[in-house]
């Protein structure tokens, strides 16, 4: 357990109930390529801003959807045009494999620090590569070396791939980096904690998100089981509504210490361990 969440339980005994924060890690904005299958859509970073506040959501890693369905090397670029000078806000990139002169290591590595981006995504299937030792081994060694969390969102697959696929493949990854901080994002509440339990159990830097987690006193089990620490708040904005999950942490059966855990401070370190 973190010094930060140990001292929120510390006021909490004190008789501080301290107003709970929401930092989310899995948010976009942008335009999609195709209709979204939610009619709700945040065209600009000012309506993503918006719904934020409005959901009472003070912190927010955030990417374009144009990482994913055009082109990642002008999503990002938009992504940082963006949350320029927007203090609550950070970005999330989406990479490629170096091999084929789109996208250097080092480079990528000194432009995350300028831009205000903490964390990387990949989307293989779509991009057509392996995400593999082999093809990504050295930006993977190099997020291992500095603590860049990989947010794998396993809902945006091609219905041909499947998620049995991307969970072998999380594996594997898992298998070949050991120490890399994965967040698995958007993983669905339909037995997918036969997936993701066996990476919790295995390896310390695997977390989940609560975007699409509606399993009934499913963060309860997580909580008893693994503690509150591997649990990481995502709304899934603009696609998705928040406030199913923020409910679901704010009153569930666990202690406020807890809550604030998953809430905001399990990403807070994350992104500390980032930009140290």
């Amino acid at each position: 357990m973190t010094a930060a969440i140990g001292q929120q339980k510390g006021n909490i005994m004190e008789g501080h109930m301290p107003e709970l924060e929401f930092f989310d890690c899995n948010c976009y904005f942008g335009l999609p390529s195709k209709a979204a299958q939610s009619p709700l859509t945040c065209p600009t970073i000012d309506d993503l801003s918006a719904q934020l506040d409005r959901a009472g959501i003070t912190r927010a890693i955030v990417w374009n959807v144009t990482q994913h369905d055009v082109s990642a090397q002008r999503g990002n670029e938009l992504l940082a045009e963006a949350i320029r000078g927007r203090d609550n806000l950070y970005g999330c990139w989406t990479v490629l494999p170096e091999q084929t002169g789109e996208m250097a290591v080092d480079r990528l590595l000194a432009d995350m620090k300028q831009n205000h981006i903490v964390a990387l995504r990949a989307f293989p299937v779509a991009h057509r590569y392996l995400l593999n030792r082999t093809t990504m081994g050295t930006l993977l060694e190099a997020m291992v070396e500095h603590r860049i969390p990989l947010i794998y969102s396993i809902r945006r697959l091609p219905p041909y791939h499947g998620p049995h696929a991307a969970w072998n493949d999380l594996h594997l990854l898992m298998q070949d980096f050991p120490e890399l901080t994965l967040i698995i994002s958007e993983h669905g509440s339909w037995g997918s904690d036969r997936y993701f339990r066996p990476l919790l159990d295995r390896y310390e830097r695997v977390y989940v998100d609560t975007t699409l987690y509606f399993l009934d006193a499913g963060l309860e089990d997580l909580v008893a089981r693994y503690g509150p620490g591997r649990i990481i708040f995502g709304s899934g904005l603009p696609e998705r509504y928040p406030g199913g999950m923020m409910l679901a942490i704010r009153h569930g059966e666990f202690d406020a210490g807890a809550k604030a855990a998953m809430a905001s401070l399990n990403l807070a370190q994350i992104v500390k361990e980032v930009l140290r």
